[in-house]
C-alpha cells in the first residue's frame, strides 16, 4: 500500500501559489481568490499568516528577494572595491531578468510612498560598496550622490530589459546594461592614483576630500561633534571642486 503523499503546510502553500500567480500575471493577478482558490486555503487563513494582501505580496518578494540580496552582500569588502560595484550592478540586471516580477514589485509598485524595506537593505549594501571606492581614493563624488545615479540607472535598465524580454526583442538590447554601466561609473570614478597624472581632470584634493569624508564615517574619536560636522562640510567644500554637479539643500 502506498504511502499517502503529504501536502506542505498551508503557510508554503499560500507563498508558492503567490508566487506562482505573481510570475504567471503580475500582481494584479494575486488576488484573495486566485490564491485561496490555488492554494486550497480559506481566505481566512491567508489573513490569519500574512495580516493582508500585502502582507503576502511582501513576504514573496522576501523569499525571491534572499538569494539575490546574499549574493550581493557576500562579495562586500572583497577585491577591488571597483570590481565590487561592476559585479553588483551585474547581479542587481542578472536578477531583474530571472525573476522580472519579483523585480517589478519591489521597484515598479505604483506606490512611490512606500518603499519596501528589502529595496531599503539593497540601498544599503550600494551604498557601503561606493562608500569602499571612496576610501580607496577613486570617487569624483559624494558617495550618496554616485549611489543615486547607479541604483537609478540601474533600475532604469532593468525595467528596460524586462520589457524587451517579455516582447521577445531582448536580443535587440544587446550591450545595453555594460554600456550605461560604464558610462554611469566612467562620470562617478577618479583615475587610480598611479593614472591620475595622465589625463584625469579632477583635482587631487577633491578625490582626498571625497575620501576622507568616507573615512570619518568610520568614526573619529578626537574630534567633538561639531568639529566633525565643520570637517565634513570643509570637506563638501573641497570635493565640490571637482564632483558632478548635484542638487544642493
Amino acid at each position: 500500500m502506498s504511502e499517502a503523499k503529504t501536502l506542505p503546510q498551508p503557510r508554503e502553500r499560500i507563498l508558492q501559489a503567490a508566487a506562482d500567480l505573481l510570475a504567471e500575471g503580475g500582481r494584479d493577478a494575486v488576488s484573495t481568490r486566485a490564491v485561496s482558490a490555488a492554494a486550497r486555503v480559506q481566505a481566512q487563513t491567508i489573513y490569519r499568516h500574512f495580516g493582508d494582501m500585502q502582507g503576502l505580496l511582501n513576504a514573496v518578494a522576501r523569499r525571491g528577494y534572499a538569494d539575490y540580496l546574499g549574493a550581493k552582500r557576500a562579495h562586500v569588502g572583497v577585491g577591488d572595491p571597483v570590481e565590487q560595484v561592476l559585479r553588483g550592478w551585474d547581479l542587481h540586471i542578472a536578477f531583474a531578468l530571472a525573476s522580472p516580477a519579483v523585480y517589478q514589485l519591489l521597484y515598479a509598485d505604483p506606490r512611490p510612498d512606500v518603499e519596501s524595506p528589502l529595496v531599503g537593505d539593497a540601498h544599503a549594501v550600494l551604498l557601503g560598496l561606493v562608500e569602499s571606492v571612496a576610501k580607496s581614493g577613486r570617487l569624483r563624488t559624494s558617495v550618496e550622490f554616485a549611489a543615486a545615479m547607479i541604483h537609478s540607472s540601474g533600475v532604469g535598465v532593468a525595467l528596460t530589459l524586462i520589457a524587451a524580454q517579455a516582447a521577445g526583442q531582448l536580443s535587440r538590447y544587446e550591450g545595453l546594461s555594460d554600456s550605461v554601466r560604464d558610462a554611469v561609473l566612467g562620470s562617478v570614478l577618479a583615475e587610480p592614483q598611479d593614472a591620475r597624472d595622465l589625463g584625469d581632470p579632477t583635482p587631487k584634493a577633491a578625490v582626498h576630500a571625497i575620501a576622507l569624508k568616507a573615512l570619518l564615517a568610520d568614526g573619529v574619536q578626537n574630534l567633538t561633534v561639531g568639529e566633525r560636522t565643520l570637517l565634513g562640510e570643509l570637506l563638501d567644500r573641497i570635493a565640490s571642486e571637482g564632483a558632478l554637479s548635484e542638487p544642493t539643500d
